[in-house]
């Protein structure tokens, strides 16, 4: 009995955030490069547990003039440790969503709780043959040989994140529609290639009437916006990622547009303040 689904409009835009689950991660991913004491008080001080921390997996739907976007795919059955996510199937059904309503699919980046979705059993039967799976030309490329070298992630996750990226590119090669840094999806619903977390990760700008707002995907973590410096141990260039993530969040914090982000809280519609020398998460008002 968890709420699973949470709808909300931007201006003509209809907009669903899916629940795909949860992921049950050690602590220490949030950051890796942290002394662990400041690490451990920072758990501690958001009364989370200091060893194993759920993280929330979101993707999201967007309604715009004649096309349904899902946004992100959730993990399917790709890492089957993590059983209490991969649930995308039956919470689009009980949204009323059938994936053969899709007309696009855009992928923020290619880890495996992004794509594995679209890779369980029965799903891509079901997609119409003309849907298009948008991605950044770079994302592509770079899981054709990614290089994992940088990364701090528990064992098991480099090889299942490899072999993910390797069958998912083999099954939808046909449908892929790459864009270089910028791509207009629908009427006021743009994919822009950030990089950091992953060379081709991207960001969806959604703006409708005057209202704005961004789905980040994993550019941003909770505990990003007080210490965006804190590399999360899934990304490729943690240096880089973190220059990404503080210039979106003064971004988000000067034009105090929506934010949703895949592993912030569901529903996970947030803004953004400027706090000191760093950033402050203001949750949303919960819409009825």
């Amino acid at each position: 009995m968890v709420p699973s689904r949470y709808a909300l409009k931007v201006g003509a835009i209809d907009v669903t955030v899916i629940s795909d689950g949860v992921l049950s991660l050690p602590g220490a991913m949030l950051g890796h490069n942290a002394d662990p004491t400041a690490r451990a008080a920072w758990l501690e001080d958001k009364f989370l547990p200091s060893d194993v921390l759920d993280w929330a997996l979101n993707v999201v739907v967007v309604r715009s003039g004649d096309r349904t976007i899902l946004v992100d795919a959730g993990i399917g059955g790709e890492f089957p440790d993590l059983e209490r996510a991969g649930l995308l199937a039956q919470r689009l059904e009980a949204a009323g969503i059938d994936p053969s309503a899709v007309t696009d699919v855009v992928l923020t980046h290619m880890h495996m709780d992004h794509v594995g979705g679209l890779l369980a059993p029965g799903v891509k039967e079901r997609l119409r043959p003309d849907l298009r799976v948008h991605v950044a030309a770079a994302e592509a490329e770079f899981w054709e040989a990614p290089d994992f070298s940088r990364v701090s992630m528990p064992p098991g996750f480099p090889d299942a994140l490899r072999r993910t990226g390797k069958r998912f590119l083999e099954e939808y090669h046909g449908l892929l529609r790459t864009f270089e840094n910028e791509y207009e999806v629908a009427p006021g619903v743009v994919v822009q290639r950030t990089g950091g977390h992953t060379p081709g990760h991207s960001v969806v700008r959604l703006a409708s009437g005057g209202d704005r707002l961004m789905f980040a995907g994993d550019a941003l973590f909770q505990v990003g916006f007080e210490h965006p410096d804190w590399y999360n141990g899934f990304e490729h260039d943690p240096a880089e990622a973190a220059r990404v993530r503080v210039r979106l969040l003064r971004e988000l914090a000067a034009n105090r547009e929506a934010l949703v982000a895949t592993h912030l809280s569901f529903p996970s519609v947030c803004h953004v303040a400027l706090d000191g020398d760093a950033f402050r998460w203001v949750p949303g008002p919960w819409e009825y």
